[in-house]
C-alpha cells in the first residue's frame, strides 16, 4: 500500500492532477468562504434588527403597565412574549442592577454584579453611559448547552410622564430609569448557516473529482505513456548502452524530446569514452599523491581514499573518518570536514593520531568542499600530510626554550633584552627584582635609561649602543638609591626585531671593600714614609728654628737686626712655612678617602707628584731617580687620587727591591737608580718603571699581581699594593705588566689608552 501511494506521488499525472484540482479548489473554496460569510452577515443583520424590534415592541407593550406600576401586567407580557421559541430571556433591571422582570420568575429581585456582562456595555465608564448605538448594545455570547446567543439591552429613559405621575414620581434629573435586556438564541440560525457551508463544500468536491478525471484521461494518453517510453530510453542509457532508441510517434514536444534523447545518447557514448580515459588518469593521480587523501559526506563516512591512506590505516568501506584516523566513536570536537560542510570554504587545521603500528602521528589537514553542478556541497576532500617528524622537532625546540627560558630566569645577574632603536625594556629575567627592587611587569616596556641618573642618561645613550661593556657605571634601584654595576652588552636576534642583550652585575659592594682596601694600602703607605715626610718636615723646622733663635739672641743682646738682615729671615721663615704646609696637604689629600672619579688627566704630572712625597726617603737611602719624560705626552682619562697611590705602591716596592739588594751600604750612583720613562705609541700613553734591585724570579711572575701575595717579611707587607695597583689601572682602562730588565732589576709597564 504505501508502494502504490509512493508511485501514485512520484508521477507526473498524479502531480498535474494535483495542482490543478488544488488550484480549483481553492478557488470555490475561496468564493464558498466569501460568500457564507456574506449570507452570515446579512442573516445577523436580519436576526439584529428583528431583536431590536422585538425589543421596542416589548418596552412600548409594557409602557402603559409601567406608567400605572402594574407588576401584575408587566409580568403578564414579558412571560407571555417569552414563551417564543427564540427568546431566551427577557430581564428588566433597575439602577441599582436588581432584576425587577424577567420570563424566568426565580430570577426576579435577584442583584446582579454591576460590571457583569450585559451591564457593563453602560457601566464601563463613569459616569455611565446613557445613549448608546444598536452595535455598542449587542453581544454574542455561548449558553451553558453549546449553542451561541443574541442579546440586546435598551435602556428605560425617564419620560416626562414618569416624573409627573402622582403613584411614582422619579426625579427630573434622573435620566435612566433601568435597562431592558433581550437575549435570543442563535441556534437555528447557525444551523442553517451550517447547510450552506456543507453545500458549497459538496459543489467544490464534485467539481474537483469531474476536472481531476478530465485531466487523468488526457495526461495517460498524451503525457504518461510517451514518458514512460522515454524512461526506458534514459534507463538504458543510464546502463551505458549507446546509442540508445526511443520511439515517440508525436510531433508535439514529446517526439522532439525523443529524438534529442536519442542525440544525446549518441554524443554521450562518444564523451563517455573521453570521461573514462580522464578518469583513469585522474585516479593514477589520486593514488600517487605522497599524501593522506579522503573524500567524505556530511556524516563523515569515508566515500574514496587513495593507496597512501589505506596502507597508513587499513580502513573499511563505509567506515568513518574519525574511527579510521583515530580508532573515536564519536567525531573530533574542531573538525575542519564540518566546518566546510558549514561554509563551503577550505579550512586548514592539525590534527593528531596514531599509525597503524601504534605509533603516534601528527598531520597538516587541509580540507576543500566538492560541490554540484548547482552549486551545492555534496562531500568534502581532506588531504593530510604527516608532519610527526616536523612535531617531534617542535617538542624538543619547545622543551629546549622552555630550559634556556628557566635558565634567563634563574641567572644571578639581571638580564635585559633592550630595543635596539629606543633602549626600551622588551623583557627581564627574575634577578631584576632581586637586585633593583623592580617586578617585572613593572620595568617592562620602560626606558632602560631611567635605570641611570638623568644627568648621565644622554652620554649613557650612546655609549650602550657602540661598546660591548661598561665598568662601574652607576645606576638607581626602585627606591632611588645608587648602585654600581658593570655592564656587558651583545647585540642579538628577538622575535621579529633586533635587539641588545644587556647583563649588569652588581658591583656596589666590591667597590666599598676596594675602598676600604684602597685607604688601608694608603695607610699603609704613609706608615712606610713616616721616616721620609719627618726628614722632609725637619729641614724647614730647622730653618725656621735657626732664624727664630737668632732672632731672640740679638733680641736679648738689645742689638738692632738691620733691615736686609730681617726681611731674608723673614723671607726663609715663609717659604720654608709653604714648603711645610704643602707637604703636610699633600699628605692629607693622599690619605683622604675619595671614590673613583676619572676625568682627563697629564700622567707627567701624576709621577711628579707622587715623587715629590716620596723624593727624601729615596734621596737617604742613595737611590737616584732618573727622568726620562715625553713633554708632549696626551692625556690620559683617569683618577690623579689613585694614579698617584700605584705609583707610590712601584717606587716603595722598588725602593725595598733596591735595599734588598745592596743593603744601606752607599753604592755608586749607577747601582742603586730607579728609571721612570713615558712616552706614546700609536693611540697609547706608555709608562714605564725600572729599578736595579731583586728583580721578578720567573717562578712568581704570574702570582705578585695576585691579592696578599708578598715576597716580604712578616710584617713588612700586606700584599695589597700591586693587586689594588692591577685594579686602579684597570678602572682607569689601562693594563700594567712585570717583567726583568736588563740590569737584572724589575720592570713594570703601564699602558693607558689616549681618548677620541
Amino acid at each position: 500500500m504505501f508502494n502504490l501511494i509512493k508511485n501514485i506521488r512520484r508521477r507526473l499525472a498524479s502531480k498535474l492532477i494535483l495542482t490543478v484540482g488544488t488550484t480549483l479548489l481553492i478557488t470555490i473554496s475561496t468564493w464558498a468562504y466569501f460568500n457564507t460569510n456574506y449570507q452570515e452577515k446579512r442573516l445577523m443583520e436580519n436576526i439584529v434588527a428583528g431583536t431590536d424590534r422585538l425589543t421596542n415592541t416589548i418596552k412600548l407593550g409594557t409602557h402603559y403597565a409601567m406608567m400605572l406600576n402594574s407588576r401584575d401586567d408587566i409580568n403578564q407580557i414579558i412571560t407571555n412574549i417569552g414563551k417564543q421559541k427564540e427568546i431566551e430571556t427577557i430581564r428588566i433591571y433597575n439602577k441599582d442592577g436588581e432584576i425587577k422582570f424577567s420570563n424566568h420568575l426565580s430570577e426576579i429581585d435577584q442583584t446582579t454584579n454591576i460590571k457583569a456582562e450585559a451591564c457593563d456595555i453602560c457601566h464601563k465608564t463613569d459616569p455611565p453611559l446613557f445613549e448608546l448605538g444598536l452595535e455598542e448594545r449587542i453581544r454574542i455570547f455561548t449558553s451553558p448547552q453549546g449553542y451561541r446567543l443574541l442579546g440586546i439591552i435598551s435602556p428605560i429613559c425617564n419620560e416626562p410622564g414618569c416624573s409627573t405621575d402622582a403613584c411614582h414620581i422619579h426625579p427630573e434629573d434622573k435620566k435612566i430609569l433601568g435597562a431592558l435586556d433581550v437575549v435570543v438564541s442563535l441556534a437555528d440560525t447557525d444551523k442553517e448557516i451550517l447547510t450552506a457551508e456543507k453545500g458549497i463544500i459538496g459543489l467544490a468536491g464534485i467539481v474537483f473529482l469531474v476536472t481531476s478525471t478530465i485531466i487523468f484521461l488526457f495526461v495517460l494518453r498524451f503525457v504518461n505513456q510517451p514518458i514512460r517510453k522515454l524512461i526506458d530510453g534514459t534507463r538504458l542509457i543510464a546502463r551505458e548502452v549507446y546509442p540508445g532508441k526511443v520511439t515517440v510517434d508525436q510531433d508535439d514536444e514529446m517526439g522532439q524530446l525523443a529524438t534529442a534523447i536519442n542525440q544525446m545518447s549518441k554524443e554521450i557514448g562518444e564523451k563517455r569514452a573521453e570521461l573514462k580515459k580522464e578518469k583513469d588518469e585522474s585516479q593514477t593521480l589520486f593514488e600517487q599523491v605522497p599524501c593522506l587523501i579522503t573524500v567524505q559526506d556530511k556524516n563523515f563516512k569515508l566515500l574514496r581514499y587513495n593507496s597512501e591512506f589505506a596502507q597508513s590505516f587499513d580502513p573499511e568501506w563505509g567506515d568513518f573518518c574519525y574511527h579510521a584516523y583515530k580508532g573515536r566513536n564519536e567525531k573530533c570536537p574542531n573538525c575542519p570536514v564540518e566546518k566546510t560542510f558549514e561554509d563551503g570554504l577550505p579550512h586548514y587545521g592539525e590534527e593528531s593520531g596514531v599509525n597503524k603500528d601504534g605509533s603516534p602521528a601528527h598531520w597538516i589537514v587541509r580540507t576543500s568542499p566538492i560541490k554540484n553542478s548547482q552549486g551545492d556541497i555534496v562531500a568534502a576532500m581532506e588531504m593530510s600530510l604527516d608532519i610527526s617528524q616536523r612535531k617531534q622537532l617542535e617538542d624538543k625546540l619547545e622543551k629546549s626554550e622552555k630550559k634556556y627560558h628557566e635558565i634567563f630566569n634563574n641567572i644571578p645577574n639581571p638580564v635585559f633584552v633592550l630595543d635596539f632603536d629606543n633602549l626600551t625594556i622588551i623583557d627581564c629575567n627574575d634577578s631584576v627584582e632581586a637586585v633593583y627592587g623592580f617586578r617585572k611587569y613593572d620595568i617592562t616596556n620602560t626606558p632602560f635609561l631611567d635605570l641611570f641618573p638623568e644627568d648621565e642618561r644622554d652620554r649613557y645613550a650612546a655609549i650602550i649602543k657602540t661598546s660591548t661593556e661598561i665598568t662601574q657605571a652607576k645606576q638607581l634601584n626602585h627606591k632611588g638609591s645608587p648602585l654600581f654595576v658593570n655592564i656587558r652588552i651583545s647585540p642579538s636576534e628577538y622575535p621579529g626585531q633586533k635587539v641588545l642583550l644587556v647583563t649588569t652585575s652588581d658591583i656596589t659592594k666590591r667597590l666599598e671593600a676596594e675602598q676600604q682596601l684602597i685607604q688601608a694600602s694608603k695607610m699603609a703607605t704613609l706608615g712606610e714614609m713616616a721616616t721620609g715626610i719627618a726628614h722632609e718636615l725637619n729641614q724647614p723646622l730647622s730653618v725656621m728654628k735657626t732664624a727664630s733663635s737668632f732672632c731672640m739672641k740679638k733680641m736679648h743682646a738689645k742689638q738692632k737686626i738691620k733691615d736686609e738682615i730681617l726681611e731674608t729671615l723673614l723671607t726663609k721663615i715663609d717659604r720654608n712655612v709653604d714648603r711645610a704646609n704643602k707637604i703636610i696637604n699633600h699628605m692629607r689629600q693622599f690619605a683622604r678617602k675619595s671614590d673613583l672619579a676619572l676625568g682627563r688627566i697629564q700622567v707627567n704630572d701624576v709621577l711628579v707628584k707622587a715623587f715629590e712625597i716620596f723624593s727624601q726617603q729615596l734621596k737617604l737611602r742613595g737611590i737616584e731617580v732618573i727622568w726620562d719624560l715625553d713633554e708632549d705626552l696626551p692625556m690620559i682619562l683617569g683618577d690623579p687620587s689613585r694614579l698617584e697611590q700605584v705609583f707610590i705602591n712601584l717606587l716603595i716596592n722598588a725602593r725595598d727591591a733596591i735595599e734588598d739588594k745592596w743593603g744601606l751600604k752607599e753604592r755608586a750612583g749607577s747601582d742603586k737608580r730607579i728609571t721612570i720613562k713615558t712616552r706614546a705609541h700609536k693611540k697609547n700613553a706608555i709608562v714605564e718603571v725600572y729599578d736595579t734591585g731583586m728583580g721578578i724570579p720567573d717562578s712568581i711572575s704570574d702570582k705578585i699581581f695576585e691579592p696578599f701575595f708578598t715576597t716580604k717579611e712578616v710584617g713588612k707587607g700586606t700584599g695589597l699594593g700591586l693587586s689594588i695597583s692591577y685594579g686602579i689601572v684597570k678602572e682607569c682602562g689601562g693594563t700594567i705588566r712585570a717583567r726583568s730588565n736588563a740590569d737584572q732589576g724589575a720592570c713594570f709597564i703601564f699602558t693607558f689608552p689616549i681618548p677620541e
